[in-house]
C-alpha cells in the first residue's frame, strides 16, 4: 500500500472514531443519536480528506501518520469542548478550517524547496522577537491571568508567541547548521548573535509574564543546540544558567512564587489561589479507570458555575481524563507519544544540516509543549498557562501547530523522496 493510501485509510479510521465521539456526547444528553452527530463526524473527515487531497498534490512522499495523528487530537479536543462549551466548539470548528487552510498555503508554498528559507535565517530571528514584543505594545496588548501574551486588533484576538515559536526554530536550524563546527570550539563571536537573538527571547518572555513560554523556548534553544553540536557540556551550562535564571525570577516575580507555592502545597489553599489545581485532580481521580464516557463527567455545580475554570483552555487534559479515565488518556498519550516518534525519524531520515535541526526543532518544539502542559497539571513541574497541542481551545495554537505539522510532511517528503532515488 503507498503512503498517501496509508494516510487515507488511517484518516477514515479517524472520522469514525471522531463520529462515534459526537454520537457519545449526543447520547448523554439527549439520549437518542441525530442526524447532527453524525453530520459533525462527516464534515470533520471531508476536512482532513481535503487535507489528504493536499498533501497528495504538495508532498507525497511524506510520512502517511502525522496527519492522521493530528486528526485524532484535533477531533479528541473538538468532541470534548462540544461537550464543554457548543459555543466555544463552533469558534474552534472555524480555527480548525483556518489552520488547514494555513497548512495548505506552507504545503504549496514551500514545496518546490522549503530550504530557501535558510537564506533568510536572521529575518526570521527578528520577525519572531518582533512578534513576542507584539503584546508590550500599548493599545495592542492584552493581560488575560497575569501574562500578556494578547494582542487584539479589530475583531482578532490572538497569541502572536505562537507563530514566533516557528520563526525562532526556523532562525536556530540555519543559524547553528552554518555554525555548528565553529560553535564547539565554543568561540565567543560565534556564539554572539545566537545568544542575542536567545536573550532577547527571554527577556521579552519575562517582560511579558508569559512563564510557560520562556520555558518552552529555552528547551527548544538548548536542545537544537545540543543536537547541532553534540556536546554535553552544552547541556550542564544551560541547566546551570535555567537554575540561576529560575531562581532570579522566583525572587523577583511574585507571580512565579505563588504558582510554586501552589505546586508544592495547592490545598495549603484549596479555596483561593490553590482552587484549580485541586479542582483538576479532583477531575482526574473522578475518572478512576475506565473514565466515565464522554458527556459523562462532572465539571459545573448545582448552579451551573464550573469545577474547574479555564477548563476547555489550560485544564482540558483534567477533563479528558475524567471521561476518558487512565485507561482511555494514556492511549490518548501515547498519540503524543507516536507523533514525537515519527518526528524524531523524519530528523534521522533527513540528509542536509537544515532539515534535520528544523525537524528536530518542531518535534521538539511540540513534545515540550505538550510536556509542559500536562507535566504542570499533574503537578510533576509548576502550571504555566500553556495549551495543549491541537486539543486545547484557541485559535492561534491551533494555526501554528498546523504550520508545524506541514513544515514536518515537507522535511519528510524531501527525505524520503532522496531515499528512494
Amino acid at each position: 500500500m503507498s503512503l498517501r493510501n496509508r494516510e487515507l485509510v488511517s484518516l477514515v479510521v479517524v472520522g469514525v472514531v471522531v463520529g462515534f465521539g459526537f454520537a457519545s456526547v449526543y447520547i448523554a444528553r439527549q439520549e437518542v443519536v441525530n442526524s447532527a452527530s453524525l453530520s459533525y463526524g462527516l464534515f470533520f473527515l471531508g476536512l482532513y480528506l481535503v487535507a489528504h487531497l493536499i498533501a497528495r498534490m504538495t508532498v507525497p512522499n511524506a510520512d502517511p501518520y502525522l496527519l492522521p495523528m493530528a486528526g485524532l487530537l484535533t477531533g479528541i479536543g473538538l468532541t470534548e469542548i462540544y461537550r464543554l462549551d457548543e459555543n466555544d466548539a463552533f469558534k474552534q470548528g472555524l480555527w480548525i478550517v483556518i489552520g488547514l487552510g494555513a497548512f495548505a498555503a506552507t504545503l504549496f508554498l514551500l514545496r518546490e524547496d522549503f530550504r530557501k528559507l535558510e537564506s533568510y535565517k536572521y529575518l526570521f530571528g527578528l520577525g519572531a522577537i518582533a512578534l513576542l514584543l507584539l503584546p508590550s505594545v500599548p493599545g495592542l496588548g492584552d493581560t488575560v491571568n497575569g501574562a500578556r501574551l494578547w494582542v487584539d486588533v479589530g475583531p482578532l484576538h490572538f497569541q502572536p508567541g505562537e507563530l514566533a515559536k516557528i520563526l525562532l526554530i526556523v532562525f536556530l536550524a540555519g543559524y547553528l547548521r552554518e555554525k555548528r563546527e565553529v560553535l564547539a570550539q565554543f568561540r565567543l563571536k560565534d556564539l554572539g548573535p545566537l545568544f542575542l537573538i536567545w536573550g532577547a527571547a527571554m527577556l521579552v518572555l519575562v517582560v511579558t509574564n508569559d512563564l510557560g513560554g520562556g520555558l518552552l523556548y529555552f528547551g527548544i534553544f538548548l536542545a537544537m543546540l545540543y543536537v547541532a553540536t553534540a556536546q554535553v557540556w552544552f547541556v550542564v551550562a544551560g541547566s546551570f544558567l535555567f537554575v540561576g535564571g529560575a531562581a532570579a525570577v522566583y525572587s523577583a516575580i511574585p507571580r512565579v512564587q505563588e504558582r510554586v507555592q501552589i505546586w508544592l502545597d495547592p490545598w495549603k489553599d484549596a479555596y483561593g489561589d490553590g482552587y484549580q489545581t485541586v479542582q483538576s485532580q479532583y477531575s482526574i481521580a473522578n475518572g478512576g479507570f475506565g473514565g466515565t464516557g464522554f458527556g459523562q463527567g462532572t465539571f459545573t455545580d448545582s448552579a451551573g458555575h464550573q469545577l474547574i475554570p479555564y477548563v476547555n483552555t489550560d485544564f482540558i487534559y483534567s477533563a479528558l481524563a475524567q471521561e476518558l479515565g487512565l485507561i482511555g488518556i494514556c492511549a490518548f498519550l501515547l498519540v503524543y507519544m507516536l507523533f514525537a516518534a515519527r518526528g524524531f525519524r523524519i530528523a534521522l531520515l533527513a540528509q542536509d544540516g537544515f532539515s534535520k535541526l528544523l525537524a528536530v526543532g518542531l518535534t521538539f518544539a511540540f513534545t515540550l509543549q505538550a510536556f509542559i502542559i500536562i507535566g504542570g497539571i499533574l503537578r510533576i513541574i509548576p502550571l504555566t498557562g500553556i495549551t495543549l497541542p491541537f486539543v486545547s481551545y484557541g485559535g492561534s495554537s491551533i494555526v501554528a501547530n498546523f504550520v508545524l505539522l506541514a513544515g514536518l510532511l515537507l522535511v519528510s517528503d524531501r527525505a524520503n523522496e532522496g531515499a528512494r532515488a
